[in-house]
């Protein structure tokens, strides 16, 4: 794994200088519904650009050198917003495993962030993106354990996706799964992503592991992987990701 250039503790309010990173972002959210007893599990905190761009164009700006101070930077911006519009959720934030050099100095940061805007750890999920490949599983174990003995809850996402996949599972039990976008899409009309899922729902059933499904965008998804047991749901189904506020859910999964 590459040394981060400027790794090094980083306070919360040195994270949110733009100057010292380079650039600057901000954050939207998107619910994680419990269709069961019909409440916001969640909010995901999303990157976007300061005028609401893509996260696409912001990570264009993230390299190697500062890799680590934007992995830190993101927590900080996400509990700030999630604190200032009070969401009484759970808050989700991605984190890059590959930014995270030593895991017990890293998380220093969002213990100071949680402290200082007044939102409780146990609401904090993190989840692992699975956008670079993990060369090093022990250390991402050594991560999620970290975390987990803090009182975070962890997740994979994009499970099926990638490098998220059966390997990962394998090596480490997060408390949460999620399910890559691309076994939902049109899964009532597909037999073979039908048992995949079913597997994998037997798998995560055994160890003890919640499974969220995402990227739910028609009633019939939502449907078959209800019937399969599955309570928590995100996608544009129920509501898009909302810059720098909370989004309005669809009324029409709602009793």
């Amino acid at each position: 794994m590459k040394e981060q250039a400027d790794f090094r503790k980083i306070g919360c309010g040195e994270c949110l200088q733009s100057d010292l990173l380079g650039f600057d972002f901000s954050m939207a959210f998107q619910p994680i519904v419990n269709t069961r007893n019909q409440t916001i599990y969640a909010q995901e905190a999303l990157v976007r650009g300061l005028d609401g761009q893509g996260a696409a164009e912001v990570f264009q700006n993230v390299n190697h050198t500062n890799r680590y101070r934007f992995d830190q930077a993101c927590r900080v911006k996400a509990i700030k917003l999630a604190a200032d519009l009070n969401i009484a959720s759970k808050l989700s934030i991605n984190f890059m495993p590959n930014a995270v050099y030593k895991p017990e100095l890293c998380i220093r940061t969002t213990l100071e962030a949680a402290e200082v805007y007044d939102f409780p750890i146990e609401q904090i999920i993190f989840e692992v993106t699975e956008g670079e490949q993990i060369n090093d599983h022990g250390h991402l174990q050594d991560i999620i354990q970290s975390y987990q003995k803090q009182g975070f809850t962890t997740a994979i996402d994009d499970f099926g996706a990638g490098y998220a996949g059966l390997n990962l599972l394998a090596n480490m039990q997060t408390d949460l799964v999620k399910l890559d976008m691309a076994l939902v899409r049109n899964i009532h009309n597909d037999k073979v992503r039908q048992t995949i899922t079913r597997g994998i729902l037997a798998v995560c059933d055994d160890l003890g592991i919640t499974v969220i499904a995402e990227g739910i965008e028609s009633v019939e998804e939502l449907n078959v992987l209800q019937e399969m047991g599955i309570e928590l749901f995100q996608g544009y189904y129920f509501a898009r990701p909302s810059f720098e506020s909370l989004a309005v859910v669809s009324s029409h999964w709602w009793n």
